[in-house]
Formats: structure tokens, C-alpha cells, sequence
């Protein structure tokens, strides 16, 4: 997991969510370079959780005091966290470019019981 390129967040969400993720690859597509097709979403440290409507982002938008730009941004639903642990979610995606590359980027988080 080491040469995994990170983002640079670490959000704490909580055990029974479903959470809408955006995850940003702006800062490693190249000029003019946009996300293309169906991104691979997967879980490293367990088989806890649950993804669904990967995709990647079809109109700008904000989220966390971020812009993401068009094809710049992974989008996806997860669920299934458990309380108390920390999870390492790796995510790849092609691009536009000739020839295409295929980025890949990481996001880790963790979860808190809520009481």
C-alpha cells in the first residue's frame, strides 16, 4: 500500500451510513487528461464493505470545500463499516489520453460508533 498514491483526507464516518464518496484525481491527470469509463473500486483491509454506482463525475460540483471539475472526479456509494476500524480503499480508473493510462489512487478512513 505504500507507493499508493493517497488522498489527502481522512474522513471519520459512522457504523449504519450509506456515504455518497468523491474522490479527486485532478492532481495527478495530466493537462487537458479526463477520467473515462467505469472505475474499479476496492477494499484492501477487509471484505466489510459494500460499493455501488461507481462512476465518473458528468457536471462540476463541490464537496468538502473542493471543486471537482469534469472527469476529474471518482464518485461512488458505500456501506457496510464497521465500528472501530480503519479502512484502505484503492480505486483505478482509465483515462482519455493517447495512449490511455490507467490512474490509480487510494482513500483511508475511519469509523466511529455514534453515541
Amino acid at each position: 500500500m505504500s507507493s499508493l498514491i493517497m488522498a489527502p483526507e481522512v474522513p471519520v464516518f459512522a457504523v449504519g451510513e450509506t456515504i455518497n464518496v468523491a474522490v479527486s484525481f485532478a492532481n495527478i491527470l495530466d493537462v487537458g487528461e479526463l477520467l473515462t469509463g467505469v472505475p474499479t473500486i476496492v477494499e484492501l483491509t477487509t471484505s466489510d464493505l459494500t460499493f455501488a454506482n461507481e462512476r465518473v463525475n458528468t457536471a462540476t460540483f463541490i464537496f468538502d470545500n473542493h471543486t471537482g471539475g469534469v472527469g476529474k472526479v471518482i464518485q461512488f456509494k458505500m456501506s457496510g463499516q464497521l465500528v472501530d476500524k480503519t479502512y484502505v480503499v484503492k480505486i483505478t480508473c482509465s483515462t482519455d489520453s493517447t495512449p490511455a493510462q490507467i490512474k490509480v489512487r487510494g482513500i483511508t478512513f475511519t469509523v466511529e460508533d455514534v453515541e
